[in-house]
């Protein structure tokens, strides 16, 4: 197992006086694993146990969730990274193939709040259960996966914002 941070840049909290280089990645059998990837699939991990142990409050079954779940998280992966690539075409229009490039990177999170939205909607209708109900729980879910996931985007070291002359 590789853990190298090595030709990454430090993030740094002037404010504060902290300076830190986390992994970015670690290698198992010559495969590199982004703790982005391991993030967002926690996240995902834990507001689908929490869901499931809160369905039946919703009128819901554990098992109708996690069918949800296989249904849904691909529609969604699949929004996100078509969202990326229209809003990135010039990126991809000299080799349209690299759209399906995605463990390049490159999703985007409205195209995955669109998809898992609309995926809900075809799901509850093949399931017969109450579109209300499943995005009520989904979006609980969806907070849970949010904080947890957006770790990631700080091992990635993306998504930081500004420096300002704040103490905070």
């Amino acid at each position: 197992m590789n853990l190298n941070p090595s030709h990454f840049t430090e993030i740094s909290f002037p404010g504060l006086g902290i300076e830190i280089n986390p992994i970015r990645s670690i290698e198992i059998f010559g495969l590199s694993i982004h703790l982005y990837g391991i993030m967002i699939a926690l996240g995902l991990m834990l507001a689908v146990i929490y869901a499931c142990r809160r369905s039946k409050q919703f009128g819901l079954k554990a098992e109708d969730l996690t069918d949800g779940v296989l249904f849904i998280v691909p529609f969604a992966v699949l929004c996100a990274r078509l969202y990326y690539c229209i809003f990135q075409w010039d990126s991809y229009k000299d080799n349209p193939i690299e759209i399906f490039y995605i463990w390049q990177g490159g999703l985007a999170i409205y195209g995955g709040v669109i998809g898992a939205a609309l995926g809900i909607l075809v799901f509850s209708r093949i399931k017969k259960v109450k579109i209300g109900a499943v995005l009520d729980i989904t979006s609980l879910g969806f907070l849970i996966g949010q904080s947890i996931g957006r770790w990631g985007n700080f091992f990635n070291r993306e998504a930081f914002g500004e420096e300002t002359d704040s103490f905070l």
